[in-house]
């Protein structure tokens, strides 16, 4: 099984290449991130026609959620049950036997700052959920845009004290971890200086100055079926990209 996860940064700017992409990479699951575009508006025929069938939570301008996969997803969820947000973050599903949650992490825009504080609290409450997720499904993998770059190694040039590699961003990170969840990318060698996310200033792709930002984290029982896991750059490189390039799980 290939789950993948992509921050498209919209998804009617990048529709083409992400149509490209699942003919080339054909994944069972791919959960996308920062649709920008209401439900009205997604383009579920375009993507039906490709091969997959989409569950969605749009929201107009920002955020913006949606599982994309072969065969029908079930037993769908909307955000996260009993956190009160306007804002479209959170959409899950049972894809076969795994439950598959795809979430676009707040950025949290400074330090201190009330965004941050929302953050913070997003976190504990998708934490919180997720115990109760893990017990009813063994076979859980959390994908998505975690805006958190776990470790001093996921980012480069070095940031400090920052958002994105705040103590307490990490802190939540490894609480997600203490779930017994496990940082899929991790469990395998990497060249240094691996990321998923590049500023589109300063030519920071081309100097590879970037963030490991996009992240699957799979559960105890899927751990040990984990076969590879990946960055795929490619999409990065073509005409008006993405930001973030796509991150790919395959199972065995």
């Amino acid at each position: 099984m290939k789950i993948a996860t992509w921050n498209v940064n919209s998804l009617k700017v990048r529709l083409p290449h992400v149509l490209d992409w699942l003919a080339v990479q054909q994944p069972d699951a791919l959960c996308l991130q920062e649709l920008k575009l209401e439900d009205k508006a997604f383009p579920a025929a375009e993507l039906e026609q490709a091969g997959y069938r989409a569950v969605f939570l749009g929201q107009k301008t920002y955020n913006g959620v949606a599982i994309l996969s072969r065969i029908a997803a079930e037993d769908v969820t909307l955000n996260i049950p009993g956190f009160e947000d306007d804002q479209k973050r959170l959409i899950a599903a049972t894809i076969g036997d795994v439950r598959v949650i795809c979430g676009y992490f707040p950025n949290g825009q400074a330090v201190g700052s009330d965004k941050f504080a929302y953050k913070l609290r997003w976190l504990d409450a998708l934490t919180t959920w997720l115990q109760g997720e893990i017990a009813r499904h063994p076979k859980l993998v959390l994908a998505g845009d975690y805006n958190i770059a776990p470790e001093d190694r996921d980012a480069h040039p070095d940031w400090k004290d920052e958002i994105h590699v705040s103590e307490p961003e990490r802190a939540a990170f490894r609480a997600l971890l203490q779930l017994g969840l496990s940082d899929a990318f991790r469990l395998f060698e990497h060249p240094e200086k691996s990321f998923s996310w590049w500023d589109y200033r300063m030519m920071a792709f081309r100097r590879n100055f970037g963030l490991r930002i996009d992240h699957l984290l799979v559960s105890p029982a899927l751990r040990e079926h984990c076969r590879s896991c990946e960055v795929d750059k490619a999409p990065r490189k073509l005409e008006r990209p993405s930001d973030h390039a796509p991150v790919v799980l395959e199972l065995d």
